[in-house]
């Protein structure tokens, strides 16, 4: 006997088909009914962050974890933010929300009752809502200053019931909203790299001044340097290459593992009469010290080498960075 249609198993390619679908249908609204609203929106979030009021996060449920990421994602481009439960606000976690702080609220019917139970405090406060949930005729949507259409039109899995594609939606509806209010902010890496010290997103956002090698480490001769120094120059840093330095660490050119197998190749015995400027390759690829290090990871791999010199801006010589020094730090 066949199983009702509503109860046969889904194939999990439709499952995400399904919250795909959902996703294009809150892109379209984005790009016409909610393109006001959500501009509003991201205003508020902005002029929150002028006003040093913060952005405070709540929901219930699936709801609730969805708002903990959104929180987590306006952290980390620059808005403060906090996650908020309902439950425990209405018995003293509502003491975090301090006066003209900006409520963004999630629920997937805006009907939910310890949120609804919320509302008449967060007015006292003085605290304008932003609702993402999925009916504008709601209590909740109607009692908020901006309601932004977080609804699917279905839940993925034959069931149609647990929180999946809305939930879904609320996250790309939440990401979209910090990212836009991070952009209006002027929000740059430089800002984000301050955020993230740690992690795979903090050794990426090094900096190439801090990583290079420099001082009594960077591997240097002057172009009169007969070949036998250099040779050892190269072997005793350890880097494959060296710099060649004129006066006041200008840099002029560079030498690599390269350059003396071609000699050696090119003029056989005759090779150790050279000296370093008539050999150095006069055009090395460099970079500015404040560059960061997945950029340089990124140099690298494109012109297919394994150092680059870190110049000042009148052209000295800081140091030398080494693609093993940037597959630990920008890709670990």
């Amino acid at each position: 006997m066949a199983l009702p249609a509503q109860y046969q198993r889904t194939h999990p390619s439709e499952i995400v088909r399904t919250e795909a679908r959902a996703l294009l249908e809150l892109a379209m609204r984005l790009d016409g009914s909610m393109l006001e609203p959500f501009a509003r929106a991201v205003g508020m979030v902005v002029k929150a962050c002028e006003r040093s009021n913060r952005v405070i996060l709540v929901g219930m449920g699936k709801s609730g974890l969805i708002a903990r990421k959104i929180a987590a994602t306006l952290c980390s481009t620059g808005t403060r933010a906090y996650f908020m439960h309902p439950g425990e606000a209405l018995h003293g976690d509502l003491g975090m929300v301090a006066h003209g702080d900006l409520v963004v609220v999630l629920s997937a019917g805006g009907e939910t009752e310890e949120i609804l139970a919320l509302l008449p405090a967060l007015s006292r406060l003085g605290c304008e809502v932003i609702s993402l949930c999925g009916s504008g005729s709601s209590t909740l949507a109607q009692a908020s200053a901006v309601w932004l259409d977080a609804g699917a039109a279905t839940e993925a899995g034959e069931l149609n019931l647990a929180p999946t594609a809305s939930s879904t939606v609320m996250l790309a509806l939440g990401d979209a909203l910090a990212l836009e209010a991070s952009r209006n902010r002027g929000f740059a890496a430089e800002d984000f790299a301050q955020l993230h010290t740690g992690g795979l997103l903090g050794r990426r956002l090094s900096r190439v001044g801090d990583l290079m090698h420099s001082g009594e480490t960077l591997p240097q001769v002057e172009s009169v340097t007969p070949m036998v120094q250099v040779i050892h120059e190269m072997s005793h840093k350890k880097l494959g290459m060296t710099t060649v330095l004129g006066d006041a660490n200008r840099l002029l050119g560079m030498i690599s593992d390269g350059d003396l197998r071609r000699l050696l190749e090119r003029d056989g015995p005759n090779a150790l009469a050279h000296t370093a400027g008539e050999i150095m390759n006069p055009h090395p690829v460099t970079i500015a010290p404040n560059a960061f290090a997945a950029e340089a990871l990124a140099l690298m791999e494109s012109r297919k080498i394994t150092s680059l010199i870190v110049v000042g801006a009148a052209g000295d010589a800081l140091g030398v960075l080494h693609l093993h020094d940037l597959w630990i730090t920008a890709r670990a």
